[in-house]
């Protein structure tokens, strides 16, 4: 197969998993998509190909706009969307980001096995339900003021270590050492501070939980073992982001952007896809506010981790550096920054097209990654000194009858995708569509008569909303990534108990 055509729009297959919408029309770059024929079929089911091809009519869009292989319809801009755009010629997109600014993983590695755990998993999903907030609305491990919040913005995790909420191995193994020095607290509202007081330490609802997994797979040995996995060992993976905080700075942003730059926003297909000028006073603000948010989730996330390794020592009865329960990586996976990288210019140096590119150049981007996970491999550095040999750490979550996957950044990933690849299965269905499809209780029976994973959660809606049957094959997302280079298959985990919202 040399193209496919999905509703209207011909892609032409560049090469193996790689598909190019051509660059047409009002479009400043070609649009890839980086699928199997298996995955692109559910891909083209909903909008997320016009979308894509939307997102590359933003001004400043190099090389390609991209879609990775978990891709699906989101806010103007798709879930699996990845875009480099010029920081001095080009724009930032607060759709393209998404509203839960910073929602990302972070996986916590114990020296306990499976047999340390089992029979007594109903005792710790019950306690991890118990002590870790979850669920819409307020109630967050800390209620804080106004004065914290803004520290919390301002400072990121350097306020969790300095107020006992982490140590500094934690910080040493979170993405950008979970601070964004751009961040300025004066940039976000009264309101979306106000929203986010009582929520610091809360998974929130939706597809956020905290689930205890077994690594039942390692696949690279060597990387394994530099990542600190091994099979059979229990591990946590923590999902969620800057809660109603970051929902309300992306909302306060879109209405100021469309206001402020209707006349960029009259040249874009979609007004869901509203950007600010780089250069512009509200391009600089949100991009503050952005970093402040970033800074809110990672702290969000280490609360969660610290109460978490407070109830594995009541539960073991042990001190959690007994279990040596350290935290592997923190990863983003909504987030624009700004980021160096090769890209190709024409003959008299201005913006092009990699098939037309006559030389390239290093440039200052905006990466978006919207649902898309950075990916570095080694050497770039950013990666932490305890990956800088082997690549960054990539978490890719499943669900919670598939397990998940621990990735470690691929080689062609600078080249193929500004340093990214996906961010967990993608989503099937919407959460209208899987609450007529499944019953939360039958869901969570089948899951602890078949698969033996125990699930705690607020309603049985929200169970039913995130059923195994309601995301695309992790297997399938996370083999393509391999295939590709852009992430490199370490380990597979699955899951022992699951609590959400």
């Amino acid at each position: 197969m040399t193209t496919y055509d999905a509703n209207g729009i011909t892609l032409e297959k560049v090469r193996d998993y790689v598909w190019e919408i051509p660059q047409e029309g009002g479009m400043n770059a070609p649009a890839r998509v980086l699928a199997s024929e298996a995955l692109l079929e559910e891909i083209q089911e909903d909008k997320t190909l016009q979308q894509l091809k939307n997102s590359a009519h933003l001004p400043g869009v190099r090389k390609h706009a991209l879609c990775m292989p978990d891709g699906h319809q989101g806010y103007g801009f798709p879930v699996g969307g990845v875009a480099g755009i010029d920081a001095e010629n080009g724009c930032i997109s607060p759709g393209a980001v998404g509203y839960d600014i910073n929602c990302g993983v972070r996986m916590m590695r114990t020296n306990l096995s499976y047999r340390d755990v089992k029979g007594r998993e109903e005792e710790l999903v019950t306690n991890l339900f118990d002590n870790i907030p979850s669920g819409l609305g307020g109630g967050g491990v800390v209620e804080t003021g106004m004065d914290t919040i803004e520290a919390i913005l301002e400072r990121g995790m350097d306020w969790a270590l300095e107020e006992g909420w982490a140590v500094e191995d934690d910080l040493a193994h979170c993405e950008d050492e979970g601070y964004r020095p751009e961040a300025n607290a004066d940039r976000v509202s009264k309101k979306a501070k106000d929203r986010g007081k009582n929520q610091v330490g809360s998974l929130g609802s939706g597809n956020h939980f905290l689930e205890v997994q077994r690594v039942t797979d390692v696949f690279r040995e060597d990387v394994g073992e530099a990542f600190g996995l091994e099979e059979d060992q229990i591990v946590v993976l923590i999902h969620c982001g800057s809660r109603g905080l970051g929902h309300q700075v992306c909302t306060d942003y879109l209405r100021e952007i469309e206001q402020a730059h209707q006349g960029l926003l009259n040249r874009l297909p979609d007004k869901e896809l509203a950007a600010a000028p780089a250069g512009s006073q509200l391009a600089e603000d949100y991009y503050e506010a952005m970093c402040a948010a970033i800074n809110f989730a990672w702290v969000n996330r280490q609360l969660i981790m610290h109460r978490t390794r407070e109830v594995f020592e009541r539960v073991f009865d042990r001190d959690w550096e007994a279990m040596d329960m350290h935290l592997l990586y923190d990863v983003a996976h909504n987030i624009a920054k700004k980021e160096v990288h090769e890209v190709g210019v024409g003959p008299e140096g201005q913006p092009t097209g990699d098939g037309e590119a006559v030389d390239s150049e290093e440039r200052e981007l905006f990466v978006h990654r919207k649902g898309a996970t950075r990916a570095f491999p080694a050497g770039r550095p950013e990666v932490p000194a305890a990956y800088s040999d082997v690549g960054q750490p990539i978490i890719i979550p499943g669900s919670m009858g598939t397990g998940s996957y621990v990735l470690r950044g691929g080689e062609e990933s600078l080249a193929e995708t500004f340093g990214s690849t996906a961010h967990g299965a993608g989503r099937l269905m919407s959460r209208t569509q899987a609450k007529n499809e499944f019953w939360g209780e039958d869901v969570q029976d089948d899951l602890r008569e078949q698969n033996e994973v125990y699930v705690k959660a607020q309603s049985g809606a929200t169970v039913a909303e995130e059923a195994p049957g309601v995301y695309k094959d992790v297997d399938e997302v996370v083999r393509v990534s391999d295939a590709l280079g852009i992430g490199d298959k370490v380990a597979r985990t699955f899951p022992v108990c699951n609590i959400k919202g």
